[in-house]
């Protein structure tokens, strides 16, 4: 495995990215969403361990933390709480709203402009913040007006309540239409090795200079294909699929922030490490060509 100079916050050699223009954030992000228990419902399974890997998370260099209302529900904002707070001061943390769960594993979009306030303000306590550094639209919904959504985010934020805005699972069409309301900082797709289905949003918000967050960043299952060019790349390089897939994430785009997510921190160190992996010009072109 190639690596820069070896450093005890290895999620730095990422790179940075300025999130909204203002808020520098590593590259190399953690999504908090496996914290949560089976089926993404109720608390984390080993609440001590959940603790300790957002702690380690931070000690690794990990300077962007991606949760949202719905993880648990609200579970894993009071984690987060529980574990970082008072929080360091480059410590950004980026929460959602626009999903209600009725159960395990059931997600339903509800995007009236009422409801997303009131997750938003929710939101703010369970963090124990004044202010939510990026508030992202979880899902739009098809019932409610884009433009009421937005706009009612757009309130928020001048409120003081909101620092940035953020969409997700959104088309180039949609992101426009908000960006006629308010500044979008960012953009959280599923987009990862494997599928590239978005790869026209991700155009886009590099253009724009918009933050493109990939949900799902590793696809597990897929890289273990016997004919994915990960395998044969691994041993190459001393390290595995995930980490070739999360290094090609980063070199793909320098608005790429990747948020893998795990409930271990032996996971944990294994992904932020894929920071240090320098892919060659060869290996990520043959990477990058259509399969």
């Amino acid at each position: 495995m190639t690596t820069t100079s070896p450093t005890t916050r290895p999620a730095a050699a990422a790179g940075t990215f300025l999130l909204g223009g203002d808020l520098p954030i590593h590259r190399l992000g953690y999504g908090s969403m496996r914290l949560s228990g089976k089926g993404i419902w109720g608390p984390p399974e080993d609440p001590d361990e959940a603790v300790r890997v957002l702690r380690r998370a931070v000690e690794l260099g990990v300077t962007f933390i991606d949760t949202a209302d719905s993880y648990g529900p609200f579970d894993t904002e009071e984690v987060i709480r529980t574990a970082l707070h008072p929080y360091r001061e480059d410590l950004v943390i980026a929460t959602k709203a626009g999903l209600i769960r009725p159960g395990p594993d059931d997600w339903r979009p509800l995007g009236r402009p009422e409801y997303l306030r009131q997750q938003a303000e929710l939101s703010l306590r369970r963090l124990g913040v004044d202010r939510i550094d990026l508030f992202q639209l979880h899902r739009v919904d098809p019932l409610v007006p884009l433009a009421e959504q937005v706009g009612e985010l757009k309130l928020l934020q001048a409120e003081g309540k909101i620092r940035h805005i953020g969409l997700s699972e959104v088309t180039v069409e949609q992101v426009e239409q908000a960006r006629e309301i308010v500044e979008i900082a960012s953009i959280q797709n599923l987009y990862n090795f494997s599928d590239r289905s978005y790869e026209g949003v991700l155009d886009y918000a590099e253009q724009a200079g918009i933050a493109f967050i990939p949900w799902f960043p590793i696809a597990a299952g897929e890289l273990a294909r016997e004919d994915s060019p990960l395998l044969a790349l691994a041993g190459e390089l001393s390290a595995s699929p995930a980490q070739i897939a999360l290094a090609w994430l980063l070199r793909r785009s320098p608005v790429v922030v990747p948020i893998p997510g795990t409930s271990t921190v032996a996971h944990l160190e294994e992904n932020v490490s894929s920071a240090l992996l320098s892919l060659s010009d060869t290996q990520y072109h043959a990477l990058s060509s259509p399969e």
